[in-house]
């Protein structure tokens, strides 16, 4: 394992990155949470029908189709990231996720252009899904890559602070037009409020990616002459081990981030027969508590390790999902409170630590692309099916617990995978799949067994 010295790091510049990389993953996930949390509104805008509950299918399909765009836009951006850096590529994103949603709040409805309507919301909504493919798994990686060698942890672990806090306060925007607005003003225009919000924000994050260098790591390797030219063969000819056993656990990590953030206001509601103000507000209370202890979670994964970190992760899930789906639905407002807390904190852990692996198991040279497809690929079929599982789950068997033992069963596959993982905390990302490297090496290479 290497034991070069880190660079040092101009903290200002660090901080820059770390916002540069954050508001870009807060626009992608405050669209998605607005998009949910106004589901009825859109669904009476862009889909009148006599049948309500059609007309929400349709709004949630359309939100559906943009995850599946995901894999697809993690497959583009992540070559492209790997041939022309992470700066420019991450520029890309954020100017075309805060143009499409942008879009949304300036859309005419139904009643103006008829059919036309849900057919460009859906057009938007594609593109805003192919250019969130490329958002996290960059972002994480242009922290990681300025980030020093022993604490990239920590510095990571401030993304998932901007994804927690985003659905925070797209609950808490969502809630105050709501409660201020009457039914007519939030018909006419107070549901675009939101989604108007993105453009000088998505306009600021541009300004800070276009403003910053490349990251070292890359330009290391374009100094070398070493740039994939061909990323994505190069990618599954060699990572195809890194992409199973790390999408294994990422598939912890979005089951649990989609339980906790979209399914558990639902199951407060449907299970605990709460009101929906008062789920909204557990809600909120529970992502302001997760977007806290972030930092916690990459000190710990810095000091304890990446591998002990995912074993933690994933036996707290196992042991504290059952009491939490049982608090969760008790219908008192600590009990639930108590139960959507216990179920963050191992959402939080996951998601933190997940920020640091999605740099640490693949080279630089192929980063951005494995990365972004074992991301995506794993939110895609873990993460937003959650709540259609869990409902179907519940109906299917009768059982109110049936989502916790689903969760369950997953972080037992996580687990296996990740432990398949070595521990790559301590090594220099220059370092990974290099001779220097022999840990990784074992994994992507002879498989030898793991020390």
């Amino acid at each position: 394992m290497s034991k070069a010295p880190s660079p040092e790091v101009d903290i200002r510049t660090l901080r820059k990155v770390i916002m540069a990389a954050s508001i870009g993953n807060f626009v992608e996930w405050f669209d998605f949470a607005a998009y949910g949390f106004l589901a009825t509104i859109l669904t009476s805008e862009f889909f009148p029908s006599s049948d309500p509950s059609a007309g929400l299918l349709k709004t949630f399909a359309v939100f559906a189709v943009a995850f599946a765009f995901r894999p697809v836009g993690g497959i583009v951006f992540g070559v492209i990231g790997d041939r022309i850096g992470r700066k420019r590529t991450l520029a890309l994103t954020i100017l075309m996720m805060a143009g499409a949603t942008t879009l949304i709040g300036l859309l005419p409805n139904y009643a103006a252009i008829g059919a036309l309507a849900p057919l460009l919301l859906t057009v938007i909504r594609c593109v805003q899904g192919f250019s969130a493919g490329g958002e996290y798994a960059g972002a994480c990686a242009y922290v990681m890559e300025h980030a020093p060698q022993n604490k990239r942890g920590w510095y990571g672990s401030f993304i998932p602070v901007s994804t927690f806090s985003s659905f925070a306060i797209a609950a808490v925007v969502a809630y105050a037009l709501d409660a201020t607005l009457s039914a007519d003003a939030m018909s006419a225009w107070g549901w675009r409020v939101p989604f108007l919000a993105s453009a000088p924000i998505g306009l600021i994050g541009l300004y800070l990616r276009i403003s910053l260098n490349e990251t070292p790591a890359f330009r290391a390797l374009e100094g070398e002459h070493q740039v994939a030219h061909a990323p994505l063969r190069e990618t599954f000819r060699t990572q195809a081990g890194g992409i199973l056993k790390l999408g294994a656990f990422i598939s912890v990590t979005a089951l649990s981030f989609y339980t906790f953030t979209t399914y558990f206001a639902t199951y407060l509601q449907v299970v605990g027969h709460m009101s929906r103000a008062t789920s909204l507000l557990i809600t909120v209370v529970a992502l302001l508590f997760a977007a806290a202890i972030c930092p916690l979670a990459g000190l710990y994964s810095d000091f304890a390790g990446r591998r002990m970190t995912l074993f933690t992760t994933c036996a707290l899930l196992i042991v504290i999902v059952y009491p939490s789906f049982s608090l969760a639905g008790s219908g008192q407002f600590l009990s639930a409170l108590i139960g959507v807390a216990m179920l963050a904190t191992g959402a939080v852990l996951s998601g933190v630590v997940t920020a640091a692996l999605l740099s640490e198991v693949f080279p630089t040279r192929m980063r951005y692309t494995g990365s972004a497809i074992t991301y995506n690929l794993a939110y895609t079929i873990f993460g937003g099916t959650a709540p259609l599982v869990a409902t179907w789950l519940i109906g299917t068997t009768g059982n109110n617990l049936s989502p916790a033992l689903y969760l369950i069963a997953v972080s037992f596959m996580g687990l296996i995978g990740g432990m398949m993982l070595p521990e790559t905390s301590r090594m220099s990302l220059q370092d990974v799949g290099t001779d220097n490297n022999p840990a990784i090496g074992e994994m992507l290479g002879a498989q030898r067994p793991l020390r």
